[in-house]
């Protein structure tokens, strides 16, 4: 999805700024589907309400500069909606955390227990918070992706916390492959 769509999406949710847009996709609803960074959230509003997809309201703050806060337009959601009916793209894993563990083998092994046992940790607290949202005000959609999510989460965790100490089970680091 383009940055636009999101921001749609996000605006679908209600009035938001972007930093508040931008606060959806680093710890709240987006922050396990897509990510957005202010340097592309703030053109693709500006296209939006270019487009007429979205207007911007002008609300006062004292002692600071007006702040812009967008609302949808019936042609904003009409535009997200056909957006949606497009194929979604396959999925893509960007992972440090993947990468490490592929090569895994070249790490002390009470090294690589460390972080196996913090990403089982951080997994933990994803769905913590996750399990504690009040989801009864959203529609059907909105709990499939929290449930899809969470059982993602939680097999990662058993398979991570079943498979640990067959992970680390070399005393010594692989040896680097290095070409003739």
């Amino acid at each position: 999805m383009d940055v636009k769509t999101l921001c749609l999406g996000a605006l679908q949710l209600g009035d938001a700024t972007g930093y508040e847009i931008k606060k959806m996709f680093e710890d709240g609803l987006f922050s396990h589907l897509h990510q957005a960074s202010f340097g592309s959230i703030y053109p693709a509003l500006a296209r939006l309400e270019h487009e007429g997809l979205a207007i911007s309201i002008p609300v006062a703050q004292e002692g600071r500069p007006d702040k812009k806060v967008y609302r949808l337009t019936a042609k904003g959601h009409e535009a997200l909606v056909e957006a949606l009916q497009s194929p979604p793209m396959p999925d893509r894993q960007r992972s440090d955390f993947l990468f490490i563990l592929a090569f895994g083998h070249l790490l002390p092994p009470t090294r690589l227990r460390t972080i196996i046992e913090a990403r089982i940790a951080w997994y933990r607290a994803c769905i913590g918070r996750m399990e504690s949202c009040d989801l009864s005000r959203h529609p059907p959609s909105v709990r499939l992706v929290n449930g899809l999510g969470l059982a993602v989460y939680r097999a990662a965790v058993e398979y991570l916390e079943m498979n640990l100490d067959a992970a680390v089970a070399d005393e010594q680091p692989a040896q680097p492959f290095v070409a003739e």
